[in-house]
């Protein structure tokens, strides 16, 4: 190492430990002004870790005072800023029932939400956080019906409809192709339950209707009747709303062949009745 880049490192090294040094003489000071007033300083600089670390020591200090909504408001957009949402949404939801009366409440309400949303997965995963985020913009809309952000809570709430429809029809298709169909059919009717609107009614109502014939097709005998009623139900129902539907054809063969399956069963029960009434 030659002396130019020693002397650099020295250089370096003399910083870190000079910067490191003033934060713990702050945070061991015991001067609430002084702490403050450095919390504020880095919070400014984006230095987020320091700044929750500083406010941290001072809001016992300043509680019932002017100065405690401020810190308290800082503080929990730190966490924020640091992508704790779990923290912040419970630091924002603090500071909405402590300063109730705020003008600051409106948007920690909505940040409060909107950690939620943050936290809201895939649609391939537990969809808790999508749910409760749902919830809580749905709540700040009827409390704010006026505020400029309710345009933007609505498109949230959509997009993670959306969400919530993709995971309900993935997890119909995927009982479907593992020949589940009972449970194919339960999941995609509670999936028309709870997207009335949705965009692929015609495909999921076709899955349906292949899921009930299928069903019935691969049931014990004993079982075929009421499950080839179920597929004549489901099949006419995809074509009285689909009448010129993509699946049209393959629905109306699905439909003749179980009113054949249903007429033939009928009478194999009258053969057999009266075979044992003339006996």
């Amino acid at each position: 190492m030659n002396m130019r880049n020693f002397f650099f490192i020295v250089i370096a090294l003399s910083v870190f430990v000079s910067c490191k040094s003033e934060f713990e003489k702050i945070r061991a000071s015991g001067d609430p002004k002084l702490v403050l007033a450095k919390a504020d300083a880095y919070y400014a600089d984006e230095n987020w870790q320091k700044a929750q670390t500083l406010y941290e020591l001072v809001i016992s200090s300043y509680r019932g005072q002017k100065e405690a909504e401020d810190i308290y408001y800082k503080y929990a957009y730190t966490y924020y800023y640091l992508e704790q949402y779990i923290l912040a949404a419970y630091y924002f939801n603090t500071f909405s029932k402590t300063y109730s009366t705020s003008d600051k409440r409106e948007e920690i309400d909505f940040m409060a939400a909107f950690c939620n949303y943050k936290m809201s997965p895939t649609f391939r995963l537990d969809q808790t956080y999508t749910l409760q985020a749902i919830q809580d913009f749905e709540a700040f809309v009827n409390l704010y019906p006026f505020s400029e952000r309710v345009a933007e809570c609505n498109s949230l709430i959509d997009e993670m409809r959306k969400k919530l429809e993709r995971k309900a029809f993935e997890e119909g298709k995927l009982y479907y192709d593992l020949k589940r169909y009972q449970a194919s059919i339960q999941s995609f009717e509670n999936l028309l339950k709870d997207f009335p609107e949705t965009l692929d009614a015609e495909q999921v109502r076709y899955l349906v209707a292949r899921s009930a014939y299928l069903w019935a097709s691969n049931s014990f005998v004993e079982k075929q009747q009421e499950r080839f009623e179920l597929a004549l139900e489901k099949t006419q129902d995809y074509l009285d709303l689909f009448a010129n539907g993509p699946n049209n054809k393959e629905v109306e063969t699905m439909l003749n062949k179980s009113r054949e399956k249903l007429k033939s069963l009928n009478n194999d029960g009258y053969k057999e009745q009266g075979s044992r009434t003339g006996s």
